[in-house]
């Protein structure tokens, strides 16, 4: 079993051992697609006498092996599990390119197998589908493709593969494309994948939000604050829930915990306290047993979005630390509330008191700003004190006073800057802090924007020396109580590395034989109000 596939199914295992006693026997089936192509599929029948079960699809882009560790999940609950190699995947026949076959286009593997599989003497007519990460990635294809499926559990997915996986904010997510089409070995797709550096008609495929529409299945989408794909899973349950066909719409579930990439993994440099995990697979099974079954168990009278706030996990007395539970996302009334960058570094909600002025620094690709922790897979996660990094010249810090009551942001976090550079293109990168009083800096969020797409991914636009230009840096979404004592932190920089690719500073994608240091500077006050913008709750 690969090292990833290992990680895919973490999550389940401690279902799993309750009943791993239970035996489980494959029968495999290779599966015609409409242009000849076969894929090996494995499926896992109940004990239980049939003739005809529901049947719960898994399409993985790891080796289907490991489904005789899953199945006792769905086959002791009555149902069929049905686990196939992606094109070109395992036992599949066909060219591996990820993703490319599984949605809308002239191959439409996932709706051929749901098609198959209605056909099957053992397949009562409903199907569900369920998996996390790539698993989770191909079931939105198939929902894209108008896939007939009656219900989808989707664990920390992308909703738009460019942008929240390959190309954030317009930049290479380095460690993260690299490191797993390494592991998948997939031969030739990172060189593909880099010769699309704009959000051009190869990248437009890749986003299933474009698709919503033709969604109509109702589904689980449950992900992490500090998961490499948070905003997608948000983004999925918000759009199909209001955008979705029929039963797609006001048919979703959202949950949000304080993890990495999956439950009972414990987020950095951070212990929250032991109610910090959920029971994904056991509402999975309520889910399923609601649409697959007809199980009138409540679930869907239940409130829609089930998210985890986070708070100060050094004081047991503090707010926040809960779980909560919503109608919709955003779940609670904000305000919108601009924290000022301030050239002596401060951060504060009175524009007024801040002085006219900026902050330079030299952004050298040859050294650049080392990742510590954040929305990563296969680097250290989570949160990180970024002390270490802050002493760094080529690092702005700020923060505002500490704080005489408790705030909480729960929503989408962005940075909006007013920048100069003498470079012919740059990025900026900026961090949420939650400022502990022994002065701890806790990496929150963070995110990146290359400055030639600061008007959009579709088209460079670089901006001239010495011009004044806004970069809005989107740091996704969070729910966090800052308590009081504690101060709110910023910091701009211009690499996050190897996290992000290294601006090359010469207007060029990718860093080549030419590395160029950059001068770039932040403005503040007056007409150029950099600013943290927070969803502050009222």
């Amino acid at each position: 079993m690969k090292r990833r596939t290992r990680g895919v199914i973490e999550f389940v295992l401690l279902a799993i051992t309750i009943i791993a006693s239970v035996p489980v026997q494959a029968e495999t089936a290779k599966v015609p697609m409409r242009d000849g192509t076969k894929l090996a599929l494995d499926y896992y029948l109940p004990a239980e006498a049939g003739p005809a079960f529901p049947v719960v699809l898994v399409r993985s882009t790891y080796d289907r092996g490991y489904g005789a560790q899953i199945a006792p999940l769905f086959t002791v609950k009555g149902y069929a599990l049905a686990i196939e190699d992606t094109r070109g995947r395992g036992g599949s026949d066909g060219k591996d390119s990820p993703f490319a076959d599984d949605g809308w286009g002239k191959n439409q593997d996932g709706v051929d197998t749901v098609n198959w599989l209605r056909k099957q003497p053992w397949c009562n007519g409903k199907i569900g589908t369920w998996g996390e990460s790539a698993l989770g990635i191909t079931q939105s294809f198939l929902a894209g493709a108008g896939g007939a499926i009656e219900a989808q559990s989707i664990g920390v997915a992308a909703s738009d593969f460019c942008g929240q996986g390959v190309y954030q904010g317009g930049v290479f997510r380095k460690a993260l494309i690299e490191e797993w089409l390494k592991r998948q070995e997939s031969p030739g797709i990172l060189e593909l994948w880099r010769s699309h550096p704009t959000y051009d008609s190869f990248w437009t495929y890749f986003n299933t939000e474009s698709q919503t529409r033709l969604v109509d299945a109702p589904g689980v989408h449950w992900g992490a604050w500090f998961d490499i794909f948070a905003q997608g899973t948000i983004n999925s349950f918000v759009l199909r829930q209001h955008q979705g066909g029929p039963h797609a719409k006001n048919n979703q579930k959202l949950i949000m915990g304080p993890w990495t990439h999956g439950p009972k993994q414990r987020s950095g440099e951070m212990k929250f306290p032991d109610n910090f995990n959920f029971d994904i697979p056991g509402y999975e099974i309520r889910f399923f047993n609601h649409w697959l079954k007809g199980e009138d168990n409540g679930i869907m009278r239940e409130p829609a979005v089930v998210y985890y706030t986070m708070g100060d996990c050094d004081d047991p007395k503090a707010p926040g630390n809960e779980w909560r539970k919503a109608d919709d996302w955003p779940p609670v009334a904000t305000q919108e509330t601009a924290y000022y960058l301030a050239p002596n570094g401060s951060l504060t909600t009175e524009l007024a008191t801040v002085e006219a002025g900026s902050r330079s620094y030299t952004y050298d690709p040859g050294n650049p700003c080392p990742t510590l922790g954040g929305q990563n897979l296969f680097l250290p996660s989570g949160p990180h004190d970024q002390r270490s990094v802050s002493a760094r010249p080529d690092v702005l810090t700020f923060s505002s006073p500490p704080l005489d009551a408790p705030i909480e942001i729960t929503g989408a976090v962005k940075v909006s800057l007013y920048v100069t550079t003498d470079a012919p293109d740059t990025d900026f990168t900026a961090k949420l802090l939650d400022i502990y009083p022994d002065g701890r800096q806790m990496l929150m969020l963070d995110g990146i924007q290359r400055v030639k797409f600061r008007k959009g991914r579709d088209k460079a636009d670089p901006l001239p020396s010495g011009s004044v230009g806004k970069v809005d840096i989107d740091l996704w979404s969070i729910s966090l109580i800052v308590n009081k004592g504690h101060r709110i932190g910023a910091q701009v920089s211009s690499s996050n590395y190897p996290r992000f690719e290294l601006n090359p500073n010469t207007g060029e994608d990718f860093p080549g034989k030419e590395l160029r240091p950059a001068k770039n500077s932040v403005h503040m006050g007056g007409q150029n109000a950099s600013a943290l913008l927070l969803p502050v709750r009222r």
